[in-house]
């Protein structure tokens, strides 16, 4: 029987951030977005608990390289060899040397980096599946089609399941904790671009899928209602980057204005603890930064 389980992977102790997907089919088990190397033993926990280890799986799926996504990549791989990784061609490379995903990644995460994301090893080269969007995966019994999902990430693609009804959206969709009452833009440096995410957007509702799995965190009930509120949603803060950036002399008194904005319509559906899981899972600062540089780029 084809099974889809949500691993919660209790990033640097916090439930409900971020969430693999266990596929299993017949004798295939595969692993959407496994998360960061950080939350690996409590992979390992989540697959015992189910009478299996790292060496059942089959396959690891990534919708993009981010790493609170494919981080735990490398050492799954270090740790079952046989283990195919999917990817999107635009990022493959850097899965088989990581050493300008980190150097990205540091100048974002600082110190915090190691404790956060743990240690990124490379995927071997005879491990990647490159994918480029239009395929079609046979995983057992079940068959996911592939998207090309741009927006949040040049990279990132969508894996959709048409018997289930699940399409499995990475950030596509934003953060939206068990289906909870705010959805809260990711939108990290460097490549970010708006009009690639509205035709993403297109993209998903096209397949007119039941249900979005969403890495942070969780099944969303209602997928076109879902989108149009994210879309909305991220179309504003793009708003209030652009407002921000305009009304003060420097980026940094910008991104003060654009954090006040973002936290005042937080907490307008969120209570405390929520507002700051949310800003601790998404991290707005970073979005600034990722909305700031896509502003900058496409008035050049």
């Amino acid at each position: 029987m084809d099974k889809i389980t949500t691993l919660d992977t209790n990033w640097v102790g916090r439930p409900h951030a971020i969430a693999a997907a266990l596929l299993e089919s017949e004798s295939h088990r595969a692993i959407i977005d496994p998360g960061p190397e950080s939350t690996l033993a409590t992979i390992r926990e989540q697959l015992r608990a189910r009478g299996l280890t790292v060496t059942d799986l089959d396959a690891i799926l990534l919708t993009h390289i981010h790493l609170d996504h494919a981080g735990a990549t490398g050492a799954l791989v270090r740790e079952n060899p046989r283990l195919a990784v999917y990817v999107h061609a635009k990022g493959a490379h850097h899965l088989a040397d990581p050493a300008k995903l980190l150097a990205s990644a540091g100048r974002l995460w600082g110190d915090e980096l190691p404790i956060l994301f743990g240690e990124t090893l490379p995927v071997p080269q005879e491990n990647l599946r490159v994918l480029e969007g239009g395929e079609t995966l046979q995983l057992g019994a079940r068959k996911l089609d592939v998207a090309y999902t741009p927006g949040h990430a040049s990279h990132h693609v969508s894996y959709f399941d048409g018997a289930a009804g699940v399409a499995f959206i990475g950030d596509v969709g934003g953060i939206r904790i068990n289906d909870g009452p705010y959805i809260l833009p990711a939108t990290p440096p460097p490549d970010v671009d708006i009009a690639l995410w509205d035709a993403s957007f297109e993209t998903i509702l096209a397949r007119r899928p039941a249900r979005l799995f969403l890495t942070h965190f969780g099944y969303a009930e209602n997928p076109a209602a879902h989108l149009a509120e994210f879309h909305e949603r991220l179309h504003r803060w793009v708003a209030f980057a652009e407002q921000s950036l305009g009304s003060v002399p420097d980026e940094a008194a910008a991104l003060a204005v654009f954090l006040t904005k973002c936290r005042a319509e937080m907490g307008e559906r969120l209570g405390p603890v929520e507002v700051e899981h949310h800003a601790f899972t998404g991290e707005p600062k970073l979005s600034f930064l990722g909305l700031a540089r896509y502003i900058r780029k496409r008035a050049q």
